[in-house]
C-alpha cells in the first residue's frame, strides 16, 4: 500500500425522492481518501448509504453534490456537470448476485469485457487464461455456470473483474450468497488476488467479521453519515459512538445515573459502581463494554446475583441483575457460577455515551425500508 490516493470523495451527497418517504439524504457530505493498494471496507446496516456510495464511485448513480476522483482523474463533478460513464472508469466490479451469463461458457463469461473493448483475439486468450488460473478455474473454460458450484461461479465473477487489469476493484456484498466455510476461503483468495495484482479494493458489506478480516481500514456509516474511519482494531477497541460500539462485535450497555460524584445503575441507588466519571458527563449516561471484558468475581466489585447461566461451545454466558437491567457477561468455562448465586462484577475502562436516541432508532428503521 502506497501513500498515493487512488479514490477521493469530496463533499459527496446523494438525495432521493420517493412517494412514500419524501426526500431522503442517502449519502450526506462524504469526504474520503482511499490509498493505492488499500483494502477499504464500507460497513453499516441496510439504508446507511454504503451501496449508494459504491454505485456513485462506479458511475451507476450521479451525485446530487460533490465530486469523485479516481486514480488522479476527476470522474464526477456535479457543479461542472462532469460525468464519466462506468465503462470508462477502469474499474473491476463484483456484486452480490454473481451476474454470470448462463448461456455463455466460462471462457466467454470472463472474456466478455475484453471483447467489448475490441481487444485482439490472442491477447484475450492469454489474459483470460491467466485470470482463470489465478481464480483456480483453469481447465474449466468450456463448462457453463450451471455446471459449477456457487463458489466457482463467484470465481467466474472475480476472474471477469481482474481480466481487464483494473486499478480499483469494487466488491458489493460479494460473499453473502456463499456458505460460511466458503466465505472464509474466498476472503483469503480475494486478499491473495490483491497481493498479486496490486489493485485497490473497496469492499461493501454489513458483515462485521468479514470486513475486519479483509480490511486495512474501514468506514462505518449510519443513516447516510460517516460515523468513524479507522483500522479494524482501533474501531473495535476505540469506538467513538454507541452505534459503532454496538455494530462492531457484541456489546454490553448499562444505563447509569450520576449523583453526588458516584455512578449508580439506573433504578437502584443503593449501591454505586466503582468507576471514574469522565469530564462533561451528563446526569444520565450509558457505559459500554464487551461482554468478555467484564470480570465476574465472588465478592468484590458491584455485588449482585446470577439470573441465568448459558453454556456455549467456547464460553459460558451469564445474565446478572444490575439495577433495572440484565447485563450479559461472557467468561471462560473455568469460571463457574450457579443461577441465583451471589457474584460481583468489575468493569474496567468502559466507553461513556449519551442515552439512547429514540428518534435516531426510528429513523434508522425507516431507512431500512427504503
Amino acid at each position: 500500500m502506497s501513500d498515493k490516493n487512488q479514490v477521493v470523495l469530496r463533499h459527496v451527497t446523494k438525495r432521493f425522492t420517493t412517494r412514500t418517504m419524501g426526500t431522503v439524504t442517502a449519502v450526506d457530505d462524504f469526504n474520503l481518501e482511499i490509498k493505492e493498494g488499500e483494502c477499504f471496507s464500507f460497513l453499516g446496516p441496510s439504508g446507511c448509504g454504503k451501496t449508494t456510495t459504491l454505485r456513485m464511485i462506479a458511475g451507476f448513480e450521479d451525485l446530487s453534490e460533490g465530486e469523485i476522483e479516481l486514480c488522479g482523474r476527476p470522474v464526477s463533478i456535479k457543479a461542472k456537470n462532469l460525468y464519466v460513464p462506468p465503462e470508462e472508469r477502469d474499474l473491476g466490479m463484483v456484486f452480490q448476485a454473481f451476474a454470470v451469463w448462463p448461456h455463455m461458457n466460462i471462457f466467454d463469461n470472463v472474456a466478455f469485457p475484453l471483447k467489448i473493448r475490441k481487444t485482439p483475439k490472442k491477447e484475450i486468450e492469454s489474459r483470460v487464461k491467466e485470470a482463470l488460473r489465478h481464480c483456480s478455474l483453469d481447465g474449466l473454460e468450456k463448462l457453463y455456470p450451471s455446471e459449477l458450484s456457487g463458489g466457482q461461479q463467484q470465481r467466474i465473477a472475480l476472474a471477469r473483474a481482474i481480466v481487464t487489469n483494473p486499478k480499483v476493484m469494487l466488491l458489493d456484498e460479494p460473499l453473502s450468497n456463499l456458505d460460511p466455510k466458503l466465505r472464509e476461503t474466498m476472503r483469503f483468495e480475494i486478499k491473495e488476488l490483491q497481493r498479486q495484482f496490486g489493485f485497490t479494493i473497496i469492499f461493501v458489506t454489513h458483515d462485521q467479521s468479514e470486513a475486519m478480516a479483509i480490511s486495512d481500514r474501514m468506514m462505518v456509516c449510519d443513516m447516510g453519515k460517516i460515523m468513524q474511519i479507522d483500522t479494524p482494531e482501533n474501531l473495535y477497541r476505540k469506538p467513538n459512538s454507541r452505534f459503532v460500539h454496538n455494530f462492531l462485535g457484541e456489546s454490553t450497555f448499562i444505563n447509569v445515573v450520576l449523583k453526588d460524584g458516584k455512578v449508580f445503575p439506573k433504578g437502584d441507588e443503593t449501591q454505586a459502581i466503582d468507576l471514574q466519571i469522565p469530564e462533561n458527563a451528563e446526569s444520565e449516561m450509558v457505559i459500554a463494554t464487551r461482554p468478555n471484558a467484564i470480570r465476574l468475581t465472588k465478592d468484590s466489585g458491584f455485588i449482585t446475583h446470577i439470573e441465568k447461566r448459558i453454556f456455549l461451545t467456547d464460553k459460558t454466558e451469564y445474565l446478572v441483575s444490575v439495577g433495572q437491567q440484565l447485563v450479559k457477561i461472557q467468561t471462560p468455562h473455568r469460571v463457574v457460577f450457579a443461577p441465583g448465586e451471589q457474584c460481583g462484577i468489575e468493569i474496567v475502562s468502559p466507553g461513556w455515551y449519551p442515552p439512547e436516541d429514540k428518534e435516531a432508532e426510528a429513523e434508522r428503521a425507516r431507512r431500512q425500508r427504503f
